[in-house]
């Protein structure tokens, strides 16, 4: 199909009522509490179960509040009207008001995750100070996480399954491909303040990441590299949320098309061009007949999907295309978005004209995503609906508007 018979064929799911009352129902219930949220959405057999604001998912349902205030604002033509501009703005900032105190922690990296959906949308559409100084907060957190040494950011201080357990941060250096997606953070807040220090840990990170977290020449990836702490060499590779140790999950496989797209978009190293493209092409060609990733490229049961690895993906590869204007990434993109809507979009949700909303059977807008499923987890959890699925989802659906791939039919 031509880039525009996609762009036609997913357009009513991206920009319909029911995304946003999904989103809006779930938002709007909590608007009376006495204090901000401090559990967020994360995933939906159903009805959302909800996570302490600790959690590295914290940020995504705020984002997709401010998502959405970014839509109503930007591009009101392609939003319902039953939703008043003046409670939305007042929700985006409801619900990301208790992740302001996540911002200084360095005991995680996955801040930008955390911070950046919310507040970076936040500070861009009215210079929000305070939004600022959540980011660069955040990203300074985020950078102590840093060894010189290793030349990476540390993702977990503690790896343990059933299988192993790292608990020593004086012998193991663990890192994750999922880290990649939390430079984009770094690069933003460097770009506004001018501390090259932060690009250049972003920068150095991601080197690290090309050399050691790829099989060549396939271009798939390893979830968990450890390192030595003291000469930054590999001590291992293995998986923790895919099948086993040399298979592809499929997730991880989307955060480097991702996390290589947005690099090579600060940097414009053709390294991390080279990256994206080749982690995006495996994936592809990964995929089976129904057009919808496998939770894991390389598992036994390749009927258990995880359609937010295929959100991720889709991003990515839309990225990929705005920075180098090369159709064939979109047009892969978009193929895959069609086929992921057609097997998990759930448009039962409503917004009746006083304001009342019906989420349907589910509250995600996206079902079938995988949080892990791997043997040795000490919690499997399959076939849901899942808050960062959904964020990219609308994450999608701006991007494309703010590339004026979107017409009105």
């Amino acid at each position: 199909m031509s880039v525009e018979s996609l762009l036609e064929s997913v357009q009513e799911q991206l920009y319909s009522e029911s995304t946003v009352a999904k989103i809006w129902g779930i938002a709007k219930s909590k608007l009376d509490l006495t204090e901000p949220p401090t559990k967020m959405p994360e995933y939906s057999h159903g009805k959302y179960h909800f996570r302490d604001i600790d959690h590295w998912t914290a940020g995504f349902f705020p984002g997709s509040v401010a998502a959405l205030l970014e839509r109503r604002e930007n591009y009101p033509e392609y939003f319902t009207p039953k939703v008043h501009p003046i409670k939305l703005e007042y929700a985006a900032r409801w619900w990301s008001e208790s992740l302001i105190d996540q911002a200084p922690r360095t005991d995680t990296h996955d801040l930008s995750f955390i911070i950046q959906p919310a507040f970076e949308r936040e500070y861009k559409r009215c210079k929000s100070e305070k939004a600022f100084e959540c980011l660069k907060t955040a990203a300074y957190a985020l950078a102590s996480r840093f060894d010189e040494r290793v030349g990476v950011i540390r993702s977990w201080d503690t790896a343990v399954n059933k299988r192993y357990s790292f608990n020593d941060k004086e012998s193991d250096f663990i890192v994750i491909i999922d880290n990649m997606c939390n430079l984009d953070m770094l690069y933003y807040v460097a770009s506004i303040t001018g501390d090259v220090r932060l690009s250049t840990i972003a920068t150095t990170h991601a080197l690290s990441t090309v050399k050691n977290h790829f099989r060549l020449p396939e271009w798939s990836t390893y979830h968990v590299v450890n390192y030595n702490p003291v000469n930054g060499l590999t001590k291992a590779k293995f998986t923790n949320q895919g099948y086993d140790d040399e298979t592809t999950w499929a997730r991880g496989q989307a955060w480097a098309v991702l996390g290589f797209a947005e690099t090579y978009g600060w940097t414009k190293q053709k390294v991390f061009l080279e990256a994206a493209v080749g982690a995006a092409q495996y994936f592809l060609s990964r995929i089976g007949d129904d057009g919808v990733p496998a939770w894991d490229f390389d598992a036994p049961d390749p009927d258990i999907k995880d359609t937010s690895a295929a959100m991720i993906t889709v991003l990515g590869l839309i990225k990929i295309f705005e920075h180098t204007g090369e159709k064939q990434h979109l047009n892969s993109g978009l193929k895959l978005l069609k086929d992921t809507i057609a097997y998990a979009y759930d448009g039962d949700a409503k917004i009746s004209d006083d304001g009342k909303v019906d989420l349907g059977e589910v509250d995600a807008i996206l079902k079938h995503a995988t949080i892990n499923n791997n043997p040795d987890t000490y919690e499997r959890l399959v076939d849901h609906g899942l808050v960062y699925g959904d964020y990219y989802f609308l994450c999608i659906g701006n991007k494309l508007l703010e590339l004026g791939l979107i017409s009105k039919s």
